[in-house]
């Protein structure tokens, strides 16, 4: 079977597209028994999850490490969803852990998300990476990659999206978010006004809580912006290569992300300065030369559409 065989097998396995639940995951990647033999980071949050990865992905690049990433969906083409050194995986590279899942899965009913994700971690688990990236696809403490006992995690901004799966308002989907953190690890949110349930949770959890505001800061000029931690800072850096205002909430939590791990994961200043300036992402208010200018953007709910508007607007 090819890579298209294996996601035609996904597509008929479970009734429905979106099954919350960890049960069924677990009891199968605990099958596969993943070794981690390196830092894992996890992200979730309502927009701004695929820029976060993003940039982590490019300044770890950029400081020599060798990375790894998942994230959904795709654009074009299903292998887009996992990245090694920047590049996306080739088709026949996934097939044997397609195999392993199926070997793994002995009877349980996973979903299609839910099996690709685990074959695409597990090829991760196997490709001697010096970090790996994960993105949550919806919501978090129920989602599959959640199965995954992450080193860190990062909650991005969290607005209304997905509400019959993560309920009605900010406090219920900030509920779901926080389900990625772990106790005595680092949680970064980059949220500027997180709702209380985030707070909450890390608290009772004891997670190693690092809040916008209060951890850590940033403040724009006209071509430049600055960054403060809790022990280190940048000045003068260039604004991301990633457009929006919205971006310089995304950068400053990856920067908070990087200092929390930087006995684990130590990153030069000249490493950000690179990989923040070179870092790139399709459909993320992505500009085509021409006439007529084209703006491809992704937004898909009021936040990101409400960000979408001011960068529009920002064009003149």
């Amino acid at each position: 079977m090819n890579l298209n065989d294996w996601l035609a097998h996904c597509e008929k396995l479970h009734p429905h597209n979106i099954d919350m639940g960890l049960e069924r995951v677990r009891r199968v990647s605990q099958r596969l028994d993943w070794q981690w033999n390196c830092p894992v980071v996890t992200v979730a949050g309502t927009n701004g999850k695929g820029s976060t990865c993003a940039m982590i992905e490019a300044v770890c690049r950029h400081s020599g490490y060798r990375t790894g990433l998942y994230t959904s969906p795709h654009l074009v083409h299903f292998e887009e969803r996992c990245r090694i050194q920047g590049q996306s995986v080739e088709a026949s590279h996934l097939v044997p852990h397609f195999e392993r899942v199926e070997q793994a899965r002995q009877g349980e009913t996973l979903t299609y998300f839910e099996f690709t994700t685990l074959a695409i971690i597990d090829l991760l688990c196997h490709s001697a990476l010096d970090v790996v990236v994960l993105e949550v696809g919806l919501g978090g403490r129920l989602d599959a990659v959640n199965v995954v006992d992450a080193d860190a995690a990062v909650v991005t901004c969290i607005d209304l999206d997905h509400t019959e799966w993560l309920g009605p308002d900010r406090e219920s989907i900030g509920h779901e978010k926080v389900g990625i953190a772990r106790a005595g690890r680092p949680l970064i949110v980059s949220d500027p006004v997180p709702p209380a349930s985030v707070i909450s949770h890390a608290q009772a959890i004891g997670a190693d809580l690092w809040l916008h505001g209060r951890d850590f800061h940033f403040s724009g000029e006209r071509h430049q912006w600055h960054w403060i931690g809790r022990e280190r800072r940048y000045h003068g850096l260039a604004y991301p290569a990633l457009r929006g205002a919205n971006q310089l909430l995304n950068a400053s939590g990856v920067l908070a992300l990087f200092e929390a791990l930087r006995q684990r994961l130590p990153v030069t200043a000249q490493s950000v300065r690179n990989g923040l300036a070179l870092v790139e992402l399709p459909g993320r208010f992505q500009t085509l030369a021409g006439q007529p200018t084209l703006v491809l953007d992704v937004a898909h709910n009021p936040h990101s559409v409400a960000a979408l508007f001011q960068n529009l607007d920002a064009m003149g």
